[in-house]
């Protein structure tokens, strides 16, 4: 009966690398336990209580502590969280040649004009989007509104 509780439990072990949560390879564990006990009690009624048992134990006293180490952060990155920010130009914008530097929220960045325009020092920009390391920006044409940290 132990071939047939290894087999259910690499079963359970290769269901669980394909999907995206943590919770078959408690129950694969929990048919490695019942394997074992296989070797001394011959009885499957027991053997199925200990798996069942054995599994949800191991689910919810572990599991928790497992969630803890495999915690995402979903927390915005510096380069996203710029977008749709003002920012002053410190260098003049030039996607032809190259240039351009904006500061924006106390950090300088280097841009890009979203339409190709050279924007000169000290024009007011709004963030576009991020592009690798660059921020692509186009110049604010409301003077009124204030720029963010600079």
């Amino acid at each position: 009966m132990w071939q047939i509780w290894l087999i259910i439990a690499i079963l359970f072990f290769i269901l669980e690398m394909m999907g995206p949560g943590f919770l078959l390879f408690w129950v694969g564990v929990g048919a490695l336990i019942a394997m074992v006990v296989s070797f001394f009690i011959d009885n499957i009624a027991i053997q199925i209580g200990v798996f069942t048992i054995s599994s949800i134990a191991l689910l919810f006293c572990t599991r928790p502590f497992a969630n803890k180490f495999a915690k995402t952060d979903n927390t915005v990155t510096n380069a996203k969280s710029v977008i749709g920010k003002k920012g002053i130009v410190t260098k003049q914008i030039n996607s032809l040649k190259g240039t351009g530097q904006i500061k924006v929220g106390g950090e300088s960045w280097t841009a890009k004009s979203s339409n190709e325009d050279i924007i000169e020092e000290g024009a007011q920009v709004t963030i576009l989007d991020i592009n690798g390391v660059k921020a692509i920006v186009e110049k604010t044409k409301d003077k009124t509104t204030e720029v963010e940290n600079v």
